[in-house]
């Protein structure tokens, strides 16, 4: 009886040890060396030329979106009529800001995920103005044509509607 325990606690750990293992091993993997082809509809530049009722608005956002494989830059354009913070980035009442990262599609929502950076696509610092760091947002993506889309913000209650500057397509890069 007691040998049968022991083989049986042995085979236990030997079972448990194995699944662990390969748990690790299997969810372990290397970065790929290119990035992904992303969806092929959306690569390209794309705009957003106004918002309704944009004269009324106090603040409002314009964004310019590139798609390139599953990357994205995105130029925001914002413009108030209002300085809220007294900080002389925002004294004229208009800035841009700069996105940077990658996107998925999953059914009807499109994640974005990425980091504030410059003009030029470089990190920005902290001390810069305006935001900065990691920001993540997810839009309710429907493409009204070959030419139009609109993302509907899950944080913003006004939908960007872009129409499409220039199509591209996908040729991954090295990462």
């Amino acid at each position: 009886m007691q040998s049968t325990f022991r083989l049986s606690a042995f085979t236990f750990c030997l079972l448990t040890s194995g699944l662990l293992l390969s748990a690790f091993f299997s969810s372990c993997g290397f970065n790929p060396d290119k990035q992904t082809t992303g969806q092929s509809w959306l690569q390209g530049e794309w705009r957003q030329d106004s918002v309704p009722a944009q004269k009324q608005l106090l603040t409002y956002s314009l964004y310019d979106l590139k798609f390139s494989c599953d990357s994205f830059f995105v130029k925001i354009h914002t413009y108030s009529k209002v300085n809220t913070s007294g900080d002389s980035c925002m004294a004229s009442g208009k800035w841009t800001e700069y996105w940077k990262g990658t996107y998925q599609q999953r059914h009807d929502t499109l994640r974005m995920k990425g980091e504030f950076c410059n003009a030029d696509k470089s990190i920005k610092d902290e001390h810069s103005c305006l935001r900065f760091g990691t920001y993540e947002e997810y839009f309710k993506i429907t493409q009204k044509s070959d030419s139009l889309l609109q993302l509907a913000s899950i944080s913003n209650v006004i939908p960007i509607k872009a129409h499409l500057i220039k199509r591209t397509s996908c040729v991954p890069k090295p990462l």
